[in-house]
């Protein structure tokens, strides 16, 4: 070993004539440690960390009701938590909390094999078991908001209806993120004579901050048309800087499940990502390309938008039309 040491010694360079000692090589990697650390969390978005600290507080809580030690964790106490998840949760839930635990152990400087067999074969015991099938929240699709916006309208109660309405409408014809939505500035926004360019700085599936611009256009109807609507929001809040919709991500959804209520549908079967899919499927069901959908929902793989399309054409592809009767 003092061989190897020696070697290792020899080897160091030899800054300003003086050969770096071992107690500056530690001091080196420890910081390049926290520092990769640091880069580690800035890959990931302030929304996506909280979320998988969410997951990761059941699974500690889990742990300590049992007598485990949750990090750095081990593959059999894993899935005994996924075990023990899988009696009240969804697939995709068993999937996201394995997904969140790696992440935080990788976030605290410890390896954890989720891929070991115990946690793979388990997976696949209970997915044999209970399915994957999950019944995702509904879209709103064109007829569905303009019976939003019509309720927005008729609402007495409401002080923000300008805003209100400008945040469905733009959130549902730009194809938004919430996070997204709520995260559009003043300075985002470039109106022109065709419409309106938003500039969407940072999302889900651009943690590099590279960037994209989403273009609406005037829609025939001013009533439903997102352009004039963000319009007169601006003219009545007065705002000139910064965030143009002053509410958490979280609000996007209550004014969702509030307004589908008052429009007379069942809130229950709808949530915040509802324009954004109602955006998906409305726009495939009218015909627009995969290619042209993605470049204005940001989505970097086909197979969301390939499911949006599917549900869009039961009706339009569907053999029974082919049937007179």
């Amino acid at each position: 070993m003092l061989d190897i040491l020696k070697m290792i010694i020899y080897k160091l360079p030899i800054i300003n004539g003086y050969r770096k000692n071992m107690n500056d090589l530690v001091t080196d990697v420890k910081s390049l440690e926290l520092e990769t650390l640091k880069n580690l969390k800035s890959s990931k978005s302030a929304n996506t960390l909280r979320a998988y600290k969410a997951d990761f507080r059941d699974f500690a809580l889990f742990c300590q009701q049992n007598g485990l030690i949750s990090i750095p964790s081990e593959p059999k106490i894993i899935t005994l938590y996924i075990t023990h998840l899988s009696k009240t949760s969804k697939f995709s839930t068993l999937k996201r909390r394995l997904a969140s635990i790696s992440v935080i152990h990788k976030l605290n400087g410890h390896y954890l094999d989720t891929k070991h067999p115990i946690i793979t074969e388990n997976l696949l015991g209970i997915k044999r078991v209970k399915g994957t099938y999950q019944r995702a929240k509904k879209p709103i699709l064109i007829n569905d908001l303009k019976l939003i916006i019509n309720a927005i309208n008729q609402d007495k109660n409401s002080k923000s209806k300008s805003e209100n309405k400008a945040l469905l409408l733009v959130g549902f014809a730009g194809g938004f993120r919430r996070s997204e939505l709520v995260s559009i500035e003043y300075e985002d926004l470039e109106f022109v004579s065709e419409g309106v360019k938003i500039f969407v700085r940072r999302s889900k599936t651009d943690q590099s901050g590279e960037g994209m611009t989403k273009a609406i256009p005037y829609f025939g109807n001013s009533e439903y048309c997102p352009v004039v609507s963000i319009q007169k929001w601006l003219e009545e809040s007065k705002v000139k800087s910064g965030k143009i919709f002053e509410m958490s991500d979280k609000n996007v959804a209550l004014i969702i499940k509030k307004y589908t209520a008052l429009a007379g549908l069942d809130h229950k079967k709808y949530s915040g990502h509802s324009l954004r899919s109602g955006f998906a499927t409305s726009t495939a069901e009218f015909g627009a390309e995969e290619r042209s959908i993605m470049a204005m929902t940001g989505h970097k793989t086909t197979q969301m938008v390939r499911r949006y399309i599917k549900e869009a054409n039961l009706f339009n592809n569907n053999a029974l039309n082919k049937i007179k009767i």
